[in-house]
């Protein structure tokens, strides 16, 4: 559980550092039999950082709470 709480708080901390990327998409304009122009798009994507500073503290919990249980008993 430990390494699940530190994958997901290393992952939702990257994710409120970058708080979002920009996606390019091609579209057609024109396609007129042999000549073709195509137009690049770009899209934010981006998300709030309160979800990934929620996200960390879940992970946080998973690790400071998960334990391991041992084989000896």
């Amino acid at each position: 559980m430990k390494i699940a709480g530190i994958i997901i708080f290393t992952i939702d901390l990257l994710r409120t550092l970058y708080a979002g990327f920009i996606d390019v998409t091609e579209e057609k304009v024109v396609d007129i039999e042999e000549l073709e122009i195509i137009e690049d798009n770009q899209h934010m994507v981006d998300w709030q950082p309160y979800i990934g500073i929620g996200m960390m503290a879940i992970g946080g919990a998973i690790l400071l709470l998960g334990r391991k249980k041992s084989l000896a008993t």
